[in-house]
């Protein structure tokens, strides 16, 4: 009976194509329905807060230079990568990010663990002549970053942009944006105000070696720095470990 039942179906195309969208409906409602009563599919991770004005601006840099076409940012975990980059990446550290740069094409390194592994000369020399420092590297210099001043005019509007899609900036951050992008660089800045809204873990000094001027390399670099700093992963991993037993 079971046998003629299945040549049945497999002989009717419609009653074929009408089982098989009930079957596949059944399993997407049972992936999707459960997704409405819970606030958020992201695990939160102590440390992980938005990026300042100048690390977003930044971002956009790396954004509109087409940095994600040679780099990830993400850590896979998968032996080979945790033991070259660190600790496989969290949910939680791209939350903020609009777009996200995970990535699957590296001609370059991933950067999700770069922050703090270089110092800012490094960056400074690697961005201008980038064989200056990695002689086997294909990546184009970027020395127009180091003279271009930094665009500040519409940095209100960009963090006011990612609030609306849900990045926690309040109304002091988005009041404020301007005058946290120059604290961030100069140290006579509101730098309590700056720490005050975004935490003590924010790095101050001038990143791209000229204090005459706020550049785009100035932001490249804050951005970068911050990349895989957020999390302590040895606190991270204690945690995760009482959790298990």
């Amino acid at each position: 009976m079971a046998k003629f039942s299945h040549k049945t179906i497999e002989k009717n195309s419609i009653l074929l194509l009408v089982l098989t969208l009930i079957v596949v409906s059944i399993g997407g409602l049972v992936e999707i329905v459960p997704l409405f009563w819970i606030k958020s599919t992201i695990e939160e991770v102590d440390g992980v807060r938005p990026y300042t004005p100048l690390e977003l601006a930044g971002r956009n840099i790396y954004v509109r230079e087409g940095c994600y076409n040679c780099h990830s940012q993400m850590v896979r975990s998968l032996r080979s990568e945790v033991d070259r980059y660190g600790h496989y990446s969290l949910a939680a550290e791209s939350m903020y990010d609009h777009p996200f740069q995970w990535g699957s094409k590296r001609t370059g390194p991933d950067l999700a663990r770069l922050g703090n592994k270089y110092s800012d000369e490094w960056h400074r020399l690697h961005m201008a002549a980038p064989r200056s420092v990695v002689p086997e590297s294909v990546m184009p210099g970027y020395p127009f970053l180091a003279k271009t001043p930094l665009d500040m005019r519409t940095i209100k509007e960009v963090i006011a942009a990612n609030a609306t899609v849900g990045v926690p900036y309040d109304e002091a951050m988005i009041e404020n944006a301007a005058a946290d992008l120059l604290a961030q660089l100069d140290p006579y800045g509101d730098i309590d105000g700056l720490m005050e809204r975004y935490g003590d873990n924010v790095a101050i000094r001038d990143f791209d070696g000229n204090p005459r001027m706020v550049s785009e390399l100035d932001a490249l670099i804050a951005y970068l720095q911050v990349l895989g700093t957020f999390v302590d992963f040895n606190a991270y991993n204690e945690q995760a470990a009482g959790n298990e037993r």
